[in-house]
């Protein structure tokens, strides 16, 4: 046991398995571990070097095994994907852990405090919440769609018919819902307005904890950045420094088109999606929201999506734009956590 030099460990509900190599590469141990003994195994192996996935509790185990004096490191699930051999079960997955913890050019995430959580928990409550609301607006469009109450597409338009089932009547009195259909759509309206109040809560109490935070102020800078994104971004990106470029961090975001190329000849598709989806689409809102408000805004970033709006002759052009956007606001974000300073939103004549 005390030539162990590195661990991969595959963790999961109840029972873990845990592969340790020496030096060489051999085999030293490989064998299951409940959870009430792993801390009591590990601490009977000298410090060295651990690698488990980042997915759910690896936070939590990375935090008590560097408690332990040990060196951790989390590594991407799709990154250890190409070292798992044959059938996958959890002894396998053990040994591409501790294969994939040896590559040299191997990507790592960092291991995050629990007030790093708790902020990435806020964000994802609101998220949770949003679209609860979301679903039961939807529910009560299409209730009232049956008796031959309709509205425009949109929140503000689903909050028109929420006063409607509410009601009963339209502006001129006219009864438009009837008392049977009221009664029966007021569980709808009343979880609504309980979604409306609990999300004004979050949303509060983000704009609080922005308001200390010296990197989401200058992020609410950028157009199309608000309190939300900026708080999500400084609460995600920990560490900037792993990125080498805002191109590689637009790539991170699943911003940039994904590559097919073979034989040298180049082929781009589609955004790639992949990296942080909560963060790309707060982007996308964010640009979407530039967009449709770019009149009497003069500034360099607001000129160059009215020419990509007036070059692109697509039935979607802009969805296209709003995207192409967000790529641009994701080099700006970068570039203001790297070098510091404020967007300035220079007109183009400066």
């Amino acid at each position: 046991m005390s030539s162990v030099t590195s661990v991969g460990l595959d963790i999961a509900k109840n029972v873990f398995q845990v592969h340790a190599v020496d030096a060489q590469g051999a085999v030293i141990v490989a064998k299951p571990v409940r959870r009430g003994q792993l801390l009591k195994f590990f601490a009977s192996l000298p410090a060295c070097l651990v690698g488990l996935e980042a997915c759910s509790s690896a936070h939590h185990w990375a935090r008590a095994l560097i408690g332990l004096g040990f060196s951790v490191k989390l590594i991407p699930p799709a990154y250890v994907k190409p070292f798992v051999r044959r059938n996958k079960n959890d002894a396998v997955d053990a040994a591409a852990i501790c294969e994939a913890l040896g590559r040299p050019n191997m990507r790592f995430v960092a291991v995050r405090s629990v007030d790093n959580q708790a902020q990435l928990m806020r964000h994802g409550a609101r998220e949770l919440l949003v679209g609860q609301r979301t679903q039961a607006l939807n529910a009560l469009r299409g209730h009232l769609a049956e008796i031959g109450v309709i509205a425009a597409q949109g929140a503000q338009n689903a909050y028109v018919l929420k006063r409607l089932a509410a009601d009963g009547c339209d502006e001129n009195g006219e009864i438009v819902v009837p008392d049977c259909v009221r009664a029966a759509l007021a569980p709808l309206i009343r979880q609504i307005d309980a979604l409306d109040e609990e999300i004004d809560r979050v949303d509060a109490e983000i704009e609080t904890l922005v308001k200390a935070d010296e990197k989401a102020l200058r992020l609410m800078t950028i157009p199309g950045v608000g309190p939300v994104t900026a708080s999500a971004v400084v609460a995600t990106v920990q560490n900037v420094s792993a990125f080498s470029s805002g191109r590689e961090f637009a790539a991170y975001l699943g911003l940039t088109p994904r590559q097919h190329s073979s034989g040298g000849k180049v082929k781009l598709g589609r955004i790639s999606k992949m990296g942080d989806r909560y963060l790309r689409k707060l982007l996308v809102v964010g640009a979407c929201a530039v967009l449709c408000h770019r009149k009497g805004h003069h500034d360099a970033l607001r000129v160059w999506a009215d020419r990509l709006l007036e070059r692109k002759d697509v039935k979607y052009k802009f969805k296209l734009t709003a995207v192409a956007l967000a790529n641009k606001l994701a080099r700006i974000v970068f570039a203001l956590l790297t070098r510091g300073g404020v967007y300035a939103g220079q007109p183009v004549s400066a």
